[in-house]
C-alpha cells in the first residue's frame, strides 16, 4: 500500500489488527499463504489487506518462497503496529539486503539511485501475468518517483555498509563490483528459493550439479543478470496466477470483478498517458 494511502488511517487499521490473534501478522500485500480481502473502506477509500501467519511471513522474507509479502516489504511502507519479535525484525532486514543484492546483479557497473530503486520495486513483478493484463505498465515508476526520499531512507544504511558498492550519495550514483568473483559472492547470498530456481534453469538434464557449482558458472556468464531475472519470474509467475484464482473465493466474485475493473481502468489510463 502506498504511503499516501496510509495517511490518517492508522485508527482504522488498528481496529483491523485487533480482530486477529497475536501469532498472525497483517500484511498489506497478498500471495500464497496470505488470505486477501478487499475492504472495508477507510476515509471513503477502499483498502486491501491480507492475513498471514508470522512464521510464513518470516519464511517468505528469508527465502522468497513466493515473493509477494517479501516484495511488498521491499518498498517503503508504514508499519502501524509491531510486537517485539527479534526473528521477524532480522528477517525484514535480510529481505532488504537480498533485494539490493538481486538488483545489483541485474544492473550495470555504474547506475543512479533511481535505477536501483526501480529495479528493487520491480522484483516482485517479474513474471507476474497481471503486468501484461490488469496493471498499469508504469506502476513501478509510479511507486518509485514520488518516493525517492523514502527509498533512500529505507536502503541508505545498507548501501553505505555494503563493501561491494561505492555509494556517491551527493551525486546519487553507485558503482558495484561486476567481476565474476564479485558476482559469485552476491549470488551466494541470494535467498534460497531464487538460488534453486537459477540452478533449475541452468542445470542441464541429467547432470545434477549442486547449486554452488551452478552459481559459479552464472557468475562468469555475460548474461548473469538475465539468468537472475528468469529465476525471479519462475518464483512470481505461478504464485501470481494461484493468488488471482484464490482472490475470487476469498474476496467474492462481485468484489473481484469490481477490483479487476478498477485495475483495468488504471492500466488504460496509464497507456493513454504513455501514448499522448
Amino acid at each position: 500500500m502506498a504511503l499516501q494511502a496510509l495517511q490518517s488511517s492508522g485508527v482504522a487499521f488498528r481496529k483491523i489488527l485487533s480482530h486477529f490473534p497475536e501469532e498472525l501478522s497483517l500484511a498489506f500485500a497478498y500471495g500464497s499463504g496470505v488470505y486477501r480481502q478487499v475492504g472495508p473502506s477507510s476515509d471513503q477509500k477502499l483498502i486491501k489487506y491480507g492475513v498471514i501467519s508470522t512464521n510464513s511471513l518470516i519464511e517468505d522474507l528469508l527465502n522468497w518462497n513466493n515473493l509477494y509479502v517479501a516484495g511488498r516489504l521491499q518498498k517503503p511502507v508504514k508499519i502501524i503496529a509491531m510486537n517485539e519479535n527479534v526473528a521477524l525484525r532480522s528477517a525484514l532486514d535480510k529481505n532488504l539486503k537480498s533485494a539490493v543484492t538481486t538488483a545489483f546483479l541485474m544492473l550495470p557497473e555504474s547506475f543512479s539511485e533511481e535505477d536501483l530503486f526501480i529495479e528493487i520495486a520491480g522484483l516482485s513483478y517479474s513474471g507476474d501475468f497481471r503486468m501484461v493484463v490488469g496493471e498499469d505498465k508504469t506502476k513501478v515508476l509510479n511507486i518509485v518517483k514520488p518516493n525517492i526520499a523514502h527509498f533512500r531512507e529505507l536502503y541508505g544504511n545498507i548501501l553505505q555498509e555494503n563493501p561491494q558498492v561505492v555509494y556517491k550519495i551527493q551525486h546519487g550514483r553507485l558503482e558495484i563490483d561486476k567481476s565474476p568473483e564479485g558476482q559469485f559472492t552476491q549470488l551466494m547470498t541470494l535467498p534460497k528459493t531464487l538460488q534453486q530456481q537459477i540452478n533449475h534453469i541452468m542445470d542441464p538434464p541429467g547432470k545434477n550439479r549442486d547449486v554452488e557449482e551452478t552459481l559459479l558458472q552464472v557468475a562468469h556468464d555475460p548474461d548473469c543478470g538475465e539468468v537472475v531475472r528468469l529465476g525471479l519470474s519462475a518464483i512470481v509467475r505461478p504464485s501470481s496466477m494461484k493468488q488471482s484464482t484464490k482472490g475470487i473465493f476469498t474476496a467474492g466474485v462481485k468484489k473481484t470483478v469490481v477490483y479487476s475493473s478498477l485495475k483495468l481502468h488504471k492500466m488504460w489510463k496509464g497507456w493513454l498517458r504513455k501514448t499522448s
